[in-house]
């Protein structure tokens, strides 16, 4: 499907638009920016398996959007079953606020995390700014886009991924750390609110140098029909971040629907064989062994940071990092 027609779709999709009007359930999963091609692909087959192992007809609805405005969104009302994000923080939001399980880490293979990127660059045809490394996003003669990371989960871990190599650069210099960042951030020719928007920014408004957006999405951008001949080129940096992809089901919004079994059993269907090896197909990494084994080819190697293990728990980062007065909105003001 191209990336074009995507654009056009409203924030809430009707995934199991063909399930037949008197569905015996209906489910709504919320998900991040860049995952409508995704779940297009993921609700139907659900469908078919509830059909099959049950005998039921159910409804899959879908919500896009940044997670933190999705977790703000389920906080103001929004009565969503399940939620896929891109990072921790967006579930942790909601497990304070007891509508998510504390526990909910625990309830599902790999810290929930059925799947798993980081975060590459794509640039233009020819790679004329010669970009290889974070280091040469920093450079004076270098612009990027990258959505804003108070609103997408997508971007902070573009900022973390940043923090992350300069820390390891920098031998822990917190100075120059903050001076590397602060360069990146002021090379930003575009901020919008989600990685999508990233992508119309850089590919068809032909903003930037690169955009910088997790690495099955540069893949997806690269290989579409709709850019494919613009020639864009995929970059990932030898040491780049972990970014996990965690999933949870919303306990008070479930028990209230009694959607709990079908919330639960649409999560665990993202860990089977066929799930993994679609996931792989769009590029996302996963723990699969037998379709890691088959998709070795697909990924090239990557040293993987993970955060918590470096600036300690999500709490932590979040609370220096992004809340109101953290260091980004330090080095964001200064950069301007």
């Amino acid at each position: 499907m191209k990336l074009q027609r995507l654009f056009a779709l409203t924030a809430l999709l009707a995934a199991g638009a063909a399930a037949p009007a008197h569905a015996q359930q209906t489910l709504l999963n919320t998900s991040y920016d860049i995952a409508r091609e995704l779940f297009t692909e993921i609700n139907p087959k659900f469908v078919e398996h509830w059909k099959q192992t049950t005998g039921e007809t159910i409804k899959i609805d879908q919500s896009f959007g940044g997670t933190s405005r999705q977790a703000q969104a389920i906080l103001q009302g929004l009565k969503a079953d399940t939620v896929t994000f891109n990072q921790v923080p967006d579930v942790e939001i909601l497990a304070n606020r007891g509508l998510v399980g504390k526990d909910w880490q625990q309830r599902f293979p790999n810290n929930s995390s059925p799947y798993y990127s980081t975060i590459a660059f794509l640039v233009r045809k020819g790679n004329p700014k010669n970009i290889k490394t974070w280091d040469d996003l920093v450079r004076d003669d270098v612009k990027v886009v990258f959505p804003n990371p108070k609103t997408s989960g997508n971007a902070r871990y573009t900022y973390l991924g940043a923090w992350l190599y300069a820390d390891e650069k920098f031998g822990g210099d917190q100075a120059k750390v903050r001076e590397f960042v602060g360069k990146l951030l002021a090379n930003v020719e575009s901020f919008p609110t989600g990685g999508r928007g990233a992508t119309v920014a850089f590919a068809q408004n032909n903003q930037g140098d690169a955009v910088l957006t997790f690495e099955s999405e540069v893949n997806n951008i690269a290989n579409s029909d709709e850019f494919k001949a613009q020639g864009f080129e995929i970059v990932v940096p030898p040491v780049s971040v972990l970014a996990e992809f965690p999933v949870a089901v919303v306990d008070r919004v479930a028990d209230e629907k009694k959607t709990r079994k079908l919330a639960e059993e649409y999560l665990k269907f993202q860990y089977t064989p066929e799930i993994q090896a679609l996931l792989a197909g769009f590029n996302y990494r996963v723990h699969d062994p037998e379709v890691v084994k088959a998709n070795a080819s697909r990924f090239p190697e990557v040293r993987l940071i993970n955060p918590t293990e470096k600036l300690g728990s999500w709490a932590d980062i979040t609370k220096t990092h992004f809340a109101s007065g953290g260091v980004l909105d330090e080095l964001l003001a200064k950069g301007r």
